[in-house]
């Protein structure tokens, strides 16, 4: 009776601890580091750290840059043009005078507010769009799947820069240069969210539980939204993930061509890099290195995690990861051991 006891009140003490440990491993970002293994877990965790630091920048850019993005000088005086890495100016300065270093911190700063603003608005625009689309059917949706395909059979680049001067001319404020961008940007990106969702949907809606939901009388906005919406969803984190990396790299592609926001307004990769072109063949490396390395690196981080996303969404590859990091020495041992012992087979 004492051991029953024992043993009773040792569940009932650990009982917390147990029901605690679940909420820890359903939390998204732990989960996700869980599930991946090897070589995925790597460029997971390299992505995120690789974000991580971008969005701090982004956000913490008054605090560290040392100078304004259209700052030319000091107490000390002008930085003046060109001018190699040294202790003023840790990067160099660019043929208009402006500080290398300061140029990429607050150039961070427009790349993610473009990339919430694109990313937020072709989301809600592309879901409704193919939600709407794929449930009510009929010539809707035909004319909507017509649309979408015309819009996604233009290259991206070249709408981007259509729409960006019409909306601004090619050079506007700050403000008005990130909603331009990103109204530009967000007109590529809606058809892939209309054509993905509408694929859910169209499968969703046949399923047994919206089925029964139509039976008991739910309304078709009910159906949509909590039914049929909640399981459609579920690849939505990795196209927004991918489309962030394209959007870094629209907005340096406008800026390149001098469609992106005037230079006294905002900080713009882009624009750097279009300004650096003829630096590169006198010489002059700094300009066009710094800022071309800080969208690679942009790039790559978000591109790592929408990848490892994609990996982790699919049960196929996830599990093919799984059973090549822990589960492919395995099927190798059982055949050692009936080779070994022939006579136990007999």
């Amino acid at each position: 009776m004492d051991s029953v006891k024992t043993t009773s009140e040792a569940k009932s003490s650990t009982s917390p601890a147990v029901l605690s440990a679940p909420r820890k491993r359903n939390f998204p970002l732990f989960k996700m580091v869980k599930q991946s293994r090897g070589w995925q877990r790597a460029m997971l965790l390299t992505g995120m750290t690789i974000c991580t630091l971008f969005v701090f920048t982004a956000l913490a850019a008054p605090i560290l840059a040392p100078y304004g993005y259209a700052q030319t000088g000091d107490s000390a005086g002008s930085f003046g043009t060109q001018q190699p890495p040294s202790a003023r100016n840790w990067l160099g300065t660019t043929v208009s005078g402006f500080d290398v270093l300061s140029r990429i911190i607050w150039g961070t700063q427009t790349a993610l507010m473009v990339i919430i603003v694109a990313v937020v608005i072709s989301s809600v625009v592309g879901v409704l769009l193919g939600l709407v689309s794929g449930y009510i059917g009929g010539w809707l949706d035909r004319v909507l799947v017509v649309i979408a395909d015309a819009v996604y059979a233009f290259p991206s680049l070249l709408l981007a820069i259509v729409m960006s001067i019409v909306i601004s001319g090619g050079q506007s404020s700050l403000i008005g240069g990130v909603l331009a961008a990103s109204l530009s940007i967000t007109v590529v990106f809606i058809p892939q969210y209309f054509r993905v969702i509408r694929s859910e949907v169209v499968r969703v809606k046949h399923e047994p539980y919206v089925e029964a939901a139509k039976v008991v009388g739910a309304s078709h906005a009910r159906i949509m939204g909590k039914h049929i919406l909640r399981n459609s969803i579920r690849t939505l984190p990795v196209i927004i993930t991918l489309n962030a990396s394209e959007a870094i790299l629209t907005l340096a592609g406008l800026g390149f061509l001098g469609f992106g926001i005037e230079p006294t307004k905002a900080a713009e990769l882009g624009y750097d890099l279009n300004r650096a072109v003829a630096d590169v063949t006198s010489g002059i490396w700094w300009t066009a290195l710094f800022p071309g390395a800080v969208i690679v690196l942009i790039v790559l981080g978000v591109t790592l995690v929408g990848e490892s996303l994609n990996d982790l969404a699919d049960p196929r590859l996830r599990g093919r990861a799984a059973a090549a990091v822990s589960g492919g020495s395995q099927p190798v041992e059982i055949v050692t051991e009936i080779n070994d012992n022939p006579d136990e087979d007999l």
